[in-house]
């Protein structure tokens, strides 16, 4: 046996044509796994075949590893092919293990550095928002929030960017737990006022607080959501009106709104359409 022979004998395969080959079977499994998951009411073989670009006899074969380990099922019914139940368990733990504020946090920074002005994320809890993460402004004059502080939902604009989702019932328990106490002379402070102004947050994605809970404060804040569309919590950039004006507001609600789809993207939720938003909002 040569010197070359005796030195490669008994390897493992390297990268070569073997590996290769597995790694491309595996690929092209996770994109018919992708295409079906995309697909809640199933696919044909033709329709996944013609979908991944793959010969019907090879999108056979992967539907079949698939399906012989729990991933995939096949309608008898039917002929179609759908995501089984350990494909649902493995994307149920990673809804289960995200943690949003933790993912929220760089997107923080970044508003802040792109805006110069203070960034916060906070919750809805009962009537009020908490704030639970906060990327603080380097301005002389600047907004801070102590973590865990909390702010009325009808009179701040991360608290109007949660309660705008409600539905019609909740929102009446809010009103009724809470009321519309004025916190300034700018508070939304009639149901029919605040009714109008989440109808807005709606439709624009964001919401604003026009010094609504402090003199001298705008802010603008828009939601996170969870894969059904409901809100998990909502982001903000707030700062003096002087540097803040209202023409300043639709620009940076706009920005605010991009940074929360981006998170919501990240954490595998989805953003709702208005139309969502609104029947929603009626149920």
């Amino acid at each position: 046996m040569s010197e070359v022979k005796r030195r490669t004998a008994g390897r493992p395969p390297g990268p070569g044509k073997s590996a290769s080959g597995h790694s491309q079977s595996l690929v092209r499994g996770l994109n018919l796994l992708e295409r079906l998951a995309a697909t809640p009411g199933g696919l044909a073989l033709s329709e996944l075949a013609e979908m991944v670009d793959l010969a019907p006899s090879t999108t056979h074969r992967l539907l079949q590893a698939l399906q012989g380990q729990g991933f995939i099922t096949q309608d008898a019914e039917l002929g179609v092919w759908k995501i089984d139940v350990k494909t649902f368990r493995i994307g149920n733990s990673f809804l289960e293990a995200r943690d949003f504020v933790a993912t929220s946090r760089p997107f923080l920074r970044r508003l802040t550095a792109e805006t110069g002005e203070t960034a916060n994320l906070g919750i809805r809890d009962g009537a009020t928002a908490v704030f639970l993460a906060q990327s603080e402004s380097s301005q002389m004059m600047r907004m801070i929030t102590r973590l865990g502080s909390r702010a009325p939902l009808h009179a701040s604009g991360v608290g109007k960017a949660l309660m705008a989702w409600l539905p019609d019932d909740e929102f009446e328990r809010v009103l009724a737990e809470r009321g519309l106490t004025r916190v300034t002379r700018n508070t939304l402070h009639t149901p029919e006022a605040l009714r109008a102004n989440l109808a807005e947050v709606r439709r624009q994605g964001f919401a604003c607080d026009r010094e609504e809970h402090a003199i001298g404060l705008h802010c603008v804040a828009a939601c996170l959501h969870d894969e059904h569309g409901t809100p998990l919590a909502a982001i903000s950039v707030s700062g003096p009106v002087a540097r803040i004006p209202e023409a300043r507001l639709p620009e940076l609600g706009a920005l605010v709104r991009e940074t929360a789809a981006e998170i919501t993207a990240r954490i595998g939720g989805r953003v709702p359409s208005p139309a969502e938003a609104e029947a929603t909002a009626r149920a």
